[in-house]
């Protein structure tokens, strides 16, 4: 027997990437604190970040399985999260131009009688970017409410020049561990 399905997340890319799957689900955002400490294994934290939704969603909802998700950039082991404006957005931009960086997405699954996580990490590599090209992407509104102030399946494809992992965890959610794991846990 199927289960309900709940995705603990807000993320229209989430929902979209889950949806492939196949499988029927509800939306529930979690109503957490998502601070992490950056001065642990990042990999680690972004895992129990994406626990802790799944989590928060399960205690509501006992007999689903909940799908926690969060993804991170990082470059220099600084994390890049969400602009706090345009200036930070630019001010970020301006960082990723020219440079490799890091895109860690944790997942978790979870139900009453499982828990599956997982975390994958992706290299970006942006080509040199002109003061103009940035400032045009930040004012076209993409860069907001984006870690790292960028979204790979929108404008900022044009700024890639190589990727070396998961493209649909780069976007926030590694869709062949979703449907792996949930042929396994009975949700496909």
């Amino acid at each position: 027997m199927k289960r309900e399905i709940i995705l603990a997340s807000q993320s229209p890319r989430r929902k979209e990437l889950l949806a492939k799957c196949g499988a029927a689900f509800a939306v529930e955002a979690a109503d957490i604190d998502e601070s992490f400490n950056h001065d642990n294994d990042l990999k680690q934290e972004i895992m129990n970040l994406s626990c802790r939704k799944a989590k928060a969603i399960l205690d509501k909802h006992p007999d689903a399985l909940v799908i926690g998700s969060d993804t991170i950039v990082v470059l220099d082991n600084e994390v890049l999260g969400k602009p706090k404006d345009h200036h930070d957005a630019e001010r970020m931009l301006r960082e990723l131009s020219g440079r490799t960086h890091q895109v860690i997405t944790g997942l978790c699954l979870l139900s009453a009688d499982a828990c599956v996580k997982d975390v994958s990490v992706s290299d970006v590599t942006f080509a040199e970017l002109s003061e103009q090209e940035i400032h045009d992407y930040v004012a076209s509104g993409e860069a907001d409410d984006k870690a790292g102030s960028y979204g790979i399946q929108g404008k900022a494809a044009c700024f890639i020049t190589g990727i070396k992992g998961d493209y649909y965890s780069i976007m926030g959610l590694p869709v062949r561990k979703v449907y792996e794991a949930l042929k396994r846990l009975g949700g496909l």
